[in-house]
């Protein structure tokens, strides 16, 4: 254990738990980030494979040009590609004309605007209720709401949709989006293997229990995965059941990547997607030479992400084989292997990707940010309104905590 008595302790060394750590340091404050894995980063995680660093975890800088991470990278010397996302441009899909394809865009703007259009005073409803009624496109829209939110549009609140912040601007970081966050950490101070086991608050000073030993705070920002708040009564003492309950109402979705390798790549545009077929909610999209690089991201969500998740890497290099067979042939299972996966669904330190809200339950967001005692404060992009699913809003949120932990010790420190 790094230290045992500090005056904040982080629990969570993702972007927020990093933005945290970092605004303290600034501040004088004495902060220790308490991680359950043995690296930093959390759910943003870049790794090297087929010469090139992939991000396995969070990949575009959405929202690129207020997006602190952007400037962040650059900072860093790190190269931005602002090439237009796939999604934003004409489809390259088999059988699918050019009308079609902007029917199917249109679609699905049109069911975004009609979350934008839900008045504050209205009842919440699934994202599900907006489609129109025999719509051409409803299948693939579900799978899409497995992409960007790791659900079916029945279960996703329509108000936290119209809620969402994003301007349209996305952009990727070459050298990796992960490896920009982790880098941002270098120098804090980190409790590696270290899981937090309980944060117990009724004594005068914190007391966190890890698997390696106990540690003494006199605050602490708790930047944990909505799912692992919900899951555990006992991680706080006394209980804060009030947190329990916001945390079911954000659970975190399904939504994983597999990179494959493309021989004779040339034959596709860059960073040219399509979607395995056009009439299922269980099919993948799949983004042909990503940055320009021979290989194919293939994006899974929702419930056919989690049920792929039962047989690991290979269960979805089967699914987006036959998939990738169906649209060009069976001589193209020889142009393809896998490189890099990570199921988050299965990973016991997130169990998800990122967050969405409930029908009803777009509120518990402010709900699970609200600080207790004014010593426990809570970050992560589940805790962000506008900027949820994002490692910008999770960093966004671990500032807002940071300054509400130096606020509330401001008197302590003052008299010495």
């Amino acid at each position: 254990m790094a230290r045992s008595d500090v005056q904040v302790a982080v629990i969570g060394g993702g972007a927020a738990g990093i933005g945290a750590a970092r605004r303290l340091r600034e501040a004088g404050l004495t902060a220790l980030i308490v991680e359950a894995r043995s690296r930093p980063g959390g759910r943003a995680w870049t790794v090297e494979a087929g010469s090139f660093p992939l991000d396995l975890g969070c990949g575009w800088l959405h929202s690129a040009e207020r997006n602190p991470w952007t400037s962040i990278a650059e900072a860093q010397g790190r190269t931005i590609d602002r090439t237009p996302p796939p999604w934003s441009r004409a489809s390259a899909q088999p059988g699918l004309s050019a009308a079609e394809s902007g029917e199917l865009r249109a679609a699905l703007w049109a069911l975004h605007e009609r979350a934008d259009a839900l008045s504050e005073s209205e009842p919440d409803r699934p994202l599900a209720d907006l489609l129109e009624r025999g719509g051409k496109w409803n299948a693939l829209l579900d799978a899409v709401s497995g992409y960007y939110s790791g659900a079916a549009l029945e279960r996703v609140s329509a108000r936290d949709l119209g809620r969402y912040g994003d301007d349209g601007v996305n952009w990727r970081i070459a050298q990796g989006y992960g490896a920009t966050i982790v880098a941002h950490g270098a120098g804090l101070d980190f409790a590696f293997d270290s899981v937090a086991t309980r944060i117990d608050h009724g004594g005068r000073r914190l007391r966190i229990e890890t698997a390696r030993g106990a540690i003494e705070a006199d605050a602490a920002i708790v930047t944990l995965p909505s799912a692992i708040i919900a899951a555990n009564e006992a991680l706080f003492a006394p209980a804060l059941p009030a947190k329990t309950r916001a945390a079911a109402g954000l659970p975190l979705g399904h939504d994983d990547k597999l990179f494959l390798s493309l021989a004779d790549a040339e034959g596709f545009e860059p960073d040219t997607r399509v979607f395995g077929k056009l009439n299922s909610v269980a099919t993948a999209g799949y983004q042909f030479r990503p940055l320009g690089r021979p290989m194919i991201e293939c994006y899974f969500g929702g419930a056919l992400a989690a049920d792929l998740e039962a047989g690991g890497e290979a269960a979805f290099f089967d699914f987006a084989r036959g998939e990738l067979i169906g649209l060009y042939g069976g001589d193209f299972a020889r142009r393809i292997a896998p490189l890099a996966f990570h199921g988050w669904g299965d990973d016991p330190f997130a169990r998800g990707a990122y967050s969405y809200a409930l029908p009803g339950r777009a509120d518990d967001r402010a709900a699970l940010a609200e600080p207790v005692e004014n010593r426990l404060f809570f970050a992560g992009e589940a805790c962000s309104r506008a900027d949820y699913s994002t490692a910008h809003g999770a960093y966004l949120t671990g500032v807002a905590a940071a300054e509400q932990a130096i606020a509330a010790l401001a008197p302590a420190r003052a008299m010495g």
